[in-house]
Parts: structure tokens; sequence; C-alpha cells
């Protein structure tokens, strides 16, 4: 699977299911400055708010913006409740679990946490400010739900200059970031056993 941040909550997971490349899009919304994409054509397109001001999408994608279960293309999507009006995806592709926590902006409730516990993959919001969690509480829910490897997102970048830096979180946190590229690619196989890895992508465009 291949793991890219494009600012925001914005991300884009590229998997690989019954040998047909499958392109999610999450939470793509145009963002009112900085560089980003003209428009997408993802197979799958997830949002975590709604479809105002989303990005242009080409190709006719299936659109999830609503609770449910669905599967599509051999890849499991779990759509759950937030808080205030937010959903948050938990998706199953390539043997991994991955939860992307939309732009929740306070801690979640116990029920809500146990829908989606353990995942392999966890992508968390942690820009403070007006749309995302604070950089202690981001931590506290992150180090709560006990996954595998951390990814924030929704930090201080060109399309979203107002959120707080990446390094309150990293902080708040206490684990070493690994410095990475603008694209994880990772397999179950890569998983740690033990240990959870704290991974900083950079922006993708």
């Amino acid at each position: 699977m291949h793991i890219s941040w494009l600012g925001q909550t914005c991300v884009k997971l590229q998997t690989k299911n019954l040998d047909e490349d499958v392109n999610i899009l999450i939470d793509g919304y145009r963002p009112k400055t900085g560089d980003f994409p003209r428009s997408f054509s993802p197979q799958l397109a997830l949002y975590s708010k709604g479809m105002e001001n989303a990005a242009t999408l080409s190709q006719n994608p299936f659109v999830i913006d609503s609770l449910g279960e669905f599967e599509i293309k051999n890849v499991m999507v779990y759509a759950v409740p937030g808080n205030e009006e937010n959903i948050i995806y938990k998706i199953s592709a390539e043997g991994l679990t991955i939860v992307h926590l939309g732009r929740i902006k306070k801690a979640l409730e116990n029920g809500d946490l146990e829908k989606i516990m353990g995942p392999d993959i966890l992508l968390i919001p942690v820009g403070d400010g007006q749309n995302y969690l604070e950089p202690k509480a981001a931590a506290a829910l992150a180090n709560a739900l006990e996954p595998r490897i951390i990814i924030p997102i929704a930090h201080k970048c060109d399309t979203d200059p107002d959120a707080k830096p990446i390094t309150n979180f990293i902080t708040e946190l206490g684990l070493k970031p690994e410095a990475t590229e603008k694209k994880l690619i990772i397999k179950k196989k890569d998983l740690p056993q033990e240990e959870t890895r704290l991974i900083v992508l950079e922006k993708e465009y």
C-alpha cells in the first residue's frame, strides 16, 4: 500500500486488490491557498464532513459521505460516527487496517473508541485551532487507540498555514519521528510487532 498526505486532512491511498490498482482519496477538499491538484481520478472518494468545497473528481468514482459499511473492489470501508457530525473511516485492504479520524476537534467517547481500536495505521489530525485536535489531546487519543503506526495529518503546511506545526504534537507524543519521503510504501509484513512507530510524511504536490 502507498500512503500520501496532500495537506489538511487529505490523504491518498493506493492499494492493489485482485491484481487491480485501487486509488482511494480521503477528504479531497479544495484549500483556499497553496499547491493542490486541480482534479483527482480515484476509484473511491471518502468525505468526513460532507461534499461542500470538494475537489474535482473525474472518471465517476464511488463516493462515500455517510455512515455505513461498504465493499468496493475488495476494499472494506466502515464509516462510523465521530463527533460534531464528523465521519471516521476504518479501511481494510491488503491485510492492513487504516483509521482516518477526519476533522475531529475533541476527544472521542469510549463507545466511539471501541469501534476503531487497534488499527495498523492511524491518520490523526494534530494542528489545533478551529478545525483539529490540539496536540496534547491528539497524543492522548493516539496512545489510547494503540496503533502500530501513527501518521500525523492536518498540521501546518502551505495549504493550511494557520494550523500548528508538527513539532507540537511530536513533543506531546514523546516518540522519535521517522523521516520519510512524500509517500509511505508498506505491506503487512512491515508492521512493527511490539513498538509503535511515528512516521511524518512530507506534503505531496
